[in-house]
Parts: C-alpha cells; structure tokens; sequence
C-alpha cells in the first residue's frame, strides 16, 4: 500500500501541474502595480488543456491576465533561453491595434470607432501611459498582450502578437503575499 502511494501521488501532482493548475512567481516589474516581483500565482492550465484535447484554440478574453512561453528575445536585448512572460490581453484576433499619443486603442467590427480598453475595463486604473506609436492587426490565433507598467514592459509593442499555442494558462489567484491574496 505505501509503495502505491509513493508511485501514485507523484504522477497525480506532475499530471495536475502539467494540465489542471501551477503555481508561478513573478520575476520582474512589468505587471506592476497588479502584481509585485516575487508574488505567487496560481495560473488555471484547465481551459487551454481543454482546448487542446477538443482540437480547438483556447483565447483568453480581453483584461485576462496570461502566462506564455517566448523564446528567443536576444534581438530585444533579453536572453536566447526559452522564458515564460506574464502579461495582460489587450487585443484579440483579428482587430487592430493602435498605440498612439500614450493611449492604446482597440478597433473591431463591434467598435469600428475604436475604444480603449485601459479606460472602460475594470484594470485600468492602473495604467498611465502607453508609450509607443503602433499601428498592428492581430492575426488569427494570436492575442496582443501588454504589462500593466507599460513604461517598463517588453511585450507585443515590441515583439508583436503571441500566438495561441504559446499561451500557458490564466492567472487566477494570487496566493503571496498571504495579506494580497486575491482572485482575478
């Protein structure tokens, strides 16, 4: 009986972790002041696992805060390494992205006027400034995601849209430290 727990609680914790949830810490300044360096997640794998075993894409909506895989940002002075970025969605597949005069804009077929997001959506408080000029459609099966410390962010202003695939899961809880303990 010990050795069939002792070989079944380790394939129950590596099959939760690599399909159901994982936990995370932030390393850096770019999702401040939502998340601080060294804050611990709790990032869902539930909705992309469910995705992939459906067949189709998992999209996070507008505001979700994502945990993805990018390799290779050497041309934007980072490292070659294979690294995982957390970042908020801001736009979506197929609409049309401006960041112009400090403001991100969002244009699609519901707001052909454009609309900003960091003003109507409940995170925006948090955002001063969008620094860039940007003009980018995001193709299918990609999001375009931006950090929350939009001064201080590598994310799609300079590497573009991030494709679906490469999306690790949500986050859904902040879990330290213990007295910022929060669900988004």
């Amino acid at each position: 009986m010990t050795l069939a727990i002792l070989i079944i609680a380790p394939l129950v914790a590596l099959t939760l972790t690599a399909f159901i949830f994982q936990s995370y810490e932030v390393d850096g300044p770019s999702m401040q002041t939502t998340l601080q360096n060294q804050d611990r997640l709790i990032v869902l794998k539930l909705p992309r696992t469910m995705a992939r075993i459906t067949g189709h894409a998992y999209v996070p909506h507008r505001g979700d805060i994502v945990i993805f895989n990018k390799n290779d940002l050497t041309e934007l002075g980072g490292s070659s390494e294979n690294k995982q970025l957390i970042k908020r969605v801001v736009g979506l597949p197929g609409e049309r992205v401006v960041v112009k005069n400090g403001t991100l804009t969002v244009y699609n077929k519901d707001n052909p006027n454009g609309f900003q997001p960091d003003k109507t959506l409940p995170y925006g408080n948090v955002i001063v400034t969008t620094p860039g000029d940007l003009d980018v459609t995001v193709p299918p099966n990609q999001v375009f995601v931006c950090g929350d410390n939009r001064t201080n962010s590598l994310d799609s202003r300079y590497f573009g849209p991030i494709p679906l695939k490469d999306i690790v899961g949500k986050l859904v809880l902040r879990i330290y430290p213990f007295d910022k303990a929060k669900s988004f």
